[in-house]
C-alpha cells in the first residue's frame, strides 16, 4: 500500500511539473549588449546597509534638508547588496546596476549653487584618489560581496567612471595633504582659521595665488588657472568644465604621481614608470575590473575627452576584464567582453564614430523629451528607433525618462512613462525611484538637478506604480525582441505593435479595455498558447487572433508559452 501511494504522489507530482513547464513562457533574453536593462543608482541615496561608515572622514550631515542637498546621506555598497538579496532588482528585470563612482571622493564640500549649500561628492563627480574606495561607499569586502550577490542573480555591475577632471581642490582636502610651507599665518594656500570657513566667505580662506598650489596635482596633470599651471581652454577638450581641473589626458609626456598623493599614506598609486596622464587614468580605473570583475563603465563627458583616451580605456578594461573571468570562473556570468556606454551630451540613436573607438552603447537624450507620447505619435518614435537599432544593428543605445542632470519624469504620469520606456525598441535606464515614483527633493536656485537626487522613498513606495514596473521589466528581460525586433504597428485601438526576429517575437497593446481581440496572425501560428505577462490571462490563437480580459491598466504583453 505505502509502495502505492508513493508511486501515486510521484505520478501526480510529475504531472504538476509538466504541467507548471507547459505554462512557462518562452524566454529569449539575449546578448546584454543587445537587450541592456540598467538601473542606474546614486549609491549614497539609496540604501544605507552599514550607518558604521557614516560621517566618513569628519562628513557632517546639516539639520534643515533644504542644507542637506550636498552632502553624504549614507547610501553605501553594503545596501545595495542588501536589496540585491531581498530580489529588489531582479524582480525588476533589471540585469546591470550602474553605479555611481565609489573611489575616493575629496574629504570636505566647496560651495555648491548660489552659496546655498554646501557640496560633498556623494555624487562621485569629484575624484581625489582613484585607487581606494571611498569610506562612505564601504570597504573592499564590501564590493566584493556586492559584485558576487549581483553576479549569482546574473546582473552585471558598472561603474560610473570619470577621466575629464578630479575634484575641486577643497579647504579640508588641502589641508590634509598639502601642509607646507607652514608659517604663523598659513599652512601651505590655506589662510590659518579655514576651519571656521562659510558659504559666504569660503574662497577668502584660500590663497590661489601661493605656490603650495604646485603640491596638489601638478601642473603636468591639470589645466585650473592656479598660480604655475595652465589655463582651461576654450574648446571641448581643454576647457575647465564647471571651473573643475581638466586632466591633460592628450599629453604624450610621462608623469610621476601627483605631488600630494605622494603624501597620502594610504593610496594605492604607485610611480609607473614613462607613463602619461591618460596611462595612469587608464591603470587606476582598469585596475577595479581586475581586482573586483566589475563587467563594464558608463563614461562621463565623453566629447571633454579625446577619443584616443577612450579607446585606451577599452582596450585596457576588457583585457582586465578577461584576465579575472580566467582567474574566478565560477564567479563570472559569462564569456561576454566587457561593456561600456558614454554620456556625450544630446545624442540620440545614430551610429556615430564613438561606436567605433570602444563604446558599445551611448545614453540616449532623445527619449525622455519624447516619452509623454500616446498611439500613433508614440508608434512614431517606436518606428524609428526600430528602424536603428533592430538587428543587424550593430550599436545600442539607454533611453531613460528621468536622470541625475535633467528632470524626474512627471509623476503623475509615471505609469504612461514607464510604458513607453521598457517597451522602446534599444536598451533602457532606469533610474532609481522611477520605479516607486519617488518624489523631487528640495532644489537649489544654482543648482536645480540636485533636487532629482533625493533619497529613496523606502517609507513611501508607490505599491500601483512598482508592480507595474515590475510587470514590465520582467516581461522586457525575457524577451530580446523587445529591443532588438523588427517592429510594425498591428492596429492604432488599441495601439498595438509586433516586435519579431527570427528567435523571439512578442506582441503588446497599450489602451486596451475591457475583452478585447488582438489580431496576431504575423506573429503566432494558430494552435500556439499565449500568455499575457501583464495581466494574466493566457489564450490560444485562432484564426489568427487571440481574445482576452484585459488588465484594468489597459496592458497586454503577448508571449508564446512552451
Amino acid at each position: 500500500m505505502m509502495f502505492r501511494r508513493t508511486v501515486a504522489a510521484l505520478a501526480a507530482a510529475l504531472a504538476l511539473g509538466s504541467a507548471a513547464a507547459a505554462d512557462e513562457p518562452v524566454a529569449r533574453p539575449g546578448r546584454f549588449a543587445d537587450n541592456p536593462i540598467v538601473y542606474f543608482v546614486v549609491t549614497d541615496r539609496f540604501a544605507n546597509g552599514n550607518p558604521a561608515n557614516d560621517g566618513s572622514y569628519g562628513r557632517k550631515r546639516e539639520a534643515k534638508p533644504q542644507d542637506d542637498i550636498g552632502s553624504f546621506h549614507g547610501g553605501d555598497l553594503a545596501g545595495l547588496t542588501a536589496k540585491l538579496r531581498e530580489g529588489w532588482f531582479r524582480e525588476l528585470g533589471v540585469n546591470a546596476i550602474w553605479i555611481t563612482a565609489p573611489y575616493e571622493q575629496i574629504h570636505g564640500w566647496v560651495v555648491g549653487g548660489s552659496k546655498e549649500f554646501k557640496h560633498y561628492g556623494y555624487h562621485g563627480y569629484f575624484a581625489l584618489d582613484y585607487t581606494k574606495l571611498d569610506a562612505n561607499m564601504g570597504t573592499p569586502a564590501e564590493l566584493r560581496e556586492l559584485v558576487a550577490t549581483a553576479h549569482a542573480q546574473g546582473i552585471r555591475i558598472l561603474f560610473d567612471v570619470v577621466m575629464n577632471h578630479p575634484g575641486y581642490g577643497d579647504i579640508q582636502s588641502l589641508s590634509e595633504y598639502v601642509t607646507e610651507p607652514e608659517t604663523d599665518k598659513k599652512r601651505g594656500m590655506l589662510w590659518k582659521g579655514y576651519e571656521a570657513a562659510t558659504l559666504r566667505d569660503y574662497h577668502s580662506w584660500i590663497d590661489y595665488n601661493d605656490p603650495a598650489w604646485l603640491q596638489w596635482w601638478g601642473p603636468d596633470w591639470i589645466r585650473s588657472g592656479l598660480r604655475g599651471y595652465t589655463e582651461g581652454g576654450s574648446d571641448d577638450l581643454t576647457k575647465q568644465l564647471a571651473f573643475l581641473p581638466d586632466f591633460k589626458t592628450e599629453s604624450d609626456k610621462p608623469v610621476g604621481l601627483p605631488p600630494f598623493l605622494k603624501k597620502k599614506a594610504d593610496t594605492e598609486a604607485v610611480e609607473l614608470p614613462n607613463t602619461t596622464v591618460r596611462g595612469y587614468l587608464v591603470a587606476w580605473l582598469s585596475r577595479w575590473v581586475r581586482d573586483y570583475g566589475i563587467d563594464g563603465f558608463r563614461a562621463d563627458t565623453v566629447k571633454h575627452v579625446e577619443y584616443p583616451s577612450w579607446t585606451a580605456l577599452k582596450d585596457a578594461s576588457t583585457k582586465a576584464l578577461a584576465e579575472w573571468k580566467a582567474a574566478n570562473p565560477k564567479a563570472a556570468i559569462d564569456d561576454a567582453p566587457f561593456w561600456m556606454t558614454g554620456e556625450n551630451w544630446g545624442q540620440g540613436i545614430e551610429r556615430t564614430r564613438h561606436y567605433d573607438i570602444g563604446f558599445d552603447n551611448m545614453i540616449n537624450f532623445d527619449f525622455q523629451r519624447r516619452a509623454e507620447a500616446k498611439g500613433a505619435e508614440l508608434d512614431k518614435v517606436y518606428a524609428e528607433y526600430a528602424r536603428t537599432l533592430a538587428a543587424p544593428a550593430t550599436h545600442n543605445v539607454l533611453s531613460y525618462i528621468s536622470s541625475h542632470d535633467t528632470k524626474l519624469f512627471d509623476r503623475k504620469a509615471i505609469l504612461d512613462g514607464a510604458t513607453a520606456l521598457m517597451l522602446a525598441p534599444g536598451g533602457v535606464q532606469i533610474y532609481y525611484g522611477d520605479e516607486s515614483a519617488r518624489p523631487d527633493g528640495p532644489a537649489a536656485y544654482g543648482d536645480p538637478q540636485q533636487s532629482t537626487r533625493s533619497d529613496m522613498n523606502w517609507a513611501s513606495l508607490d505599491s500601483a506604480a512598482l508592480a507595474h514596473w515590475r510587470k514590465l521589466g520582467q516581461f522586457r528581460a525575457r524577451h530580446v525582441a523587445v529591443a532588438r525586433g523588427k517592429h510594425w504597428q498591428i492596429a492604432a485601438q488599441p495601439y498595438t505593435f509586433a516586435r519579431v526576429l527570427p528567435e523571439d517575437r512578442i506582441v503588446a497593446a497599450v489602451g486596451a479595455r475591457g475583452t478585447v481581440t488582438i489580431s496576431v496572425a504575423d506573429v503566432f501560428a494558430d494552435g500556439t498558447r499565449v500568455h499575457d505577462a501583464y495581466g494574466g490571462g493566457s489564450a490560444t490563437v485562432a484564426g489568427g487572433k487571440v481574445t482576452l480580459d484585459a488588465d484594468p491598466r489597459g496592458v497586454v504583453l503577448l508571449e508564446a508559452l512552451k
